[in-house]
């Protein structure tokens, strides 16, 4: 018996891109790590290939339901729980998720013999032909894919929007569908585990410290961002803000530079502040090379809603509007928040620390802040940069540290939720986070008791 019919897939083998080459023949095994949305996208992805498949996932309450009902019909193997290197054994590949250190994962294929590792990303790359527009950078990077691929579709053009928003790029293989661009946010695990990524236009948001739980350094992480331009040639376009210009012409990249910065292009933008101008301003610069004009790009923009869970107003209460921008899980991406309000700021942050310079905001603190409430983890290292120039509380959680800046907050005021932190110290994500935050406003609104300061 073949092996594909030992493993059959209702999905045919997509053709390999120009100048690709296959990651595995078939009958070869293939493992992937992670069994969440990459994880199933890449290990369906292997089958139409071909391939033998087995996934591994340390939680069993994370692997999909569609990776379980094909292992019940043994398509594939699931293991469950946690990794020992004779899993690896045989192996002609490893595709490796999102947020898994590599350093990990080599120590566990070390005996196996070191096979390829890949992320769901590469894997999906060899098997793409269409143009790419690709994003990334610290903060912003899902308004601008979202934007851009507003614009994109304002224009008349078919878009597929993924990467890691959303749907992984192995769907869009699987699916045989034709896009005339393929928008893709990256992050800087995809990009670790990436080399076939050739985009026509790529653009860096922005570069700050971030994902140093993950990343050795900063050296490493922006290394990592900056594979987003490696393989461009010189009928590319690569994006950057003014000051990662110098840092672009030293790495001898081939693509033709141009800046971005805000330019006032959108006044009926329904998103806050100065970053999200310049945003908008990327998305278009990128949009253009499929030939959108100005006019489709005002028109997308005027109507493009703010995302969920970045500076999104979750009520107006008594005169006070509460602000959920639960997704700044970074230094800047409070910066960013902070400088889109004029009206005078409570802030609540705290939560798992990823990094970054507090120091540096005690000037925009004493300037815009009112008062903050502390919550969750990391109240030492946020008391420590910020005592004295702000008014500071903490609390162990949420609830209670919007109660306390309910009672502070006057009319013409803005209780801001702006974390600064991942959400993993209480919350399994930032959207968590921020739907919680969303719900005590609206107790707040119908006053519904839900926490008692001591």
């Amino acid at each position: 018996m073949t092996t594909a019919a030992m493993f059959p897939s209702a999905h045919s083998a997509p053709a390999l891109a120009p100048g690709m080459e296959a990651p595995l023949t078939p009958g070869e095994l293939a493992l992937v790590m992670g069994a969440g949305a990459s994880g199933s996208a890449a290990a369906v992805l292997l089958l139409a290939l071909g391939a033998r498949v087995r996934v591994l996932e340390k939680n069993p309450a994370a692997a999909s339901e569609e990776l379980q009902r094909l292992a019940e019909q043994k398509l594939l193997e699931l293991h469950t729980g946690e990794h020992s290197p004779e899993q690896f054994a045989g192996a002609a590949l490893v595709i490796v998720s999102p947020g898994i250190p590599l350093p990990i994962v080599q120590n566990l294929t070390r005996d196996a013999g070191s096979p390829p590792l890949m992320a769901e990303l590469e894997l999906a790359l060899r098997y793409t032909h269409e143009p790419i527009l690709a994003v990334t950078g610290t903060s912003g990077k899902t308004t601008t894919v979202s934007l851009a691929a507003a614009m994109l579709r304002q224009a008349g053009k078919k878009v597929f929007l993924g990467g890691n928003i959303g749907t992984p790029l192995s769907r869009y293989v699987l699916s045989g569908e034709k896009a005339d661009a393929l928008v893709l946010e990256l992050s800087s695990f995809q990009l670790q585990g990436t080399h076939s990524l050739k985009a026509k236009v790529a653009v860096i948001l922005n570069l700050s410290l971030n994902h140093l739980d993950h990343h050795a350094d900063m050296e490493e992480y922006a290394a990592a961002k900056f594979r987003i331009f490696a393989r461009q040639t010189e009928n590319d376009l690569a994006l950057l803000p003014p000051e990662l210009l110098d840092a672009y012409k030293r790495s001898a990249f081939s693509a033709r530079a141009q800046v971005f910065t805000p330019r006032g292009r959108f006044p009926s933008m329904r998103l806050l502040g100065s970053h999200n101008d310049a945003n908008a301003e990327a998305a278009f610069l990128a949009c253009k090379e499929w030939g959108v004009s100005e006019a489709d790009a005002v028109i997308a923009a005027e109507h493009f809603p703010p995302l969920r869970h970045r500076l999104e107003s979750a009520g107006d209460i008594n005169g006070v509007l509460y602000v959920n921008d639960s997704k700044a899980t970074t230094v800047d991406a409070l910066r960013a928040a902070l400088l889109s309000f004029d009206s005078p700021v409570l802030l609540l942050a705290g939560g798992k620390f990823k990094g970054g310079d507090l120091i540096s905001l005690r000037p925009l603190l004493e300037e815009r802040v009112r008062a903050v409430a502390l919550f969750g983890a990391s109240r030492d290292i946020f008391t420590t940069a910020w005592q004295g120039a702000v008014p500071l509380s903490w609390d162990p959680e949420l609830s209670l540290a919007l109660t306390r800046l309910a009672g502070l907050a006057r009319p013409g005021d803005v209780v801001l939720l702006s974390p600064a932190t991942s959400s993993f110290d209480a919350y399994a994500n930032y959207k968590e986070r921020g739907d919680d935050f969303c719900r005590l406003v609206q107790n707040l609104r119908t006053g519904a008791a839900f926490a008692t300061l001591e």
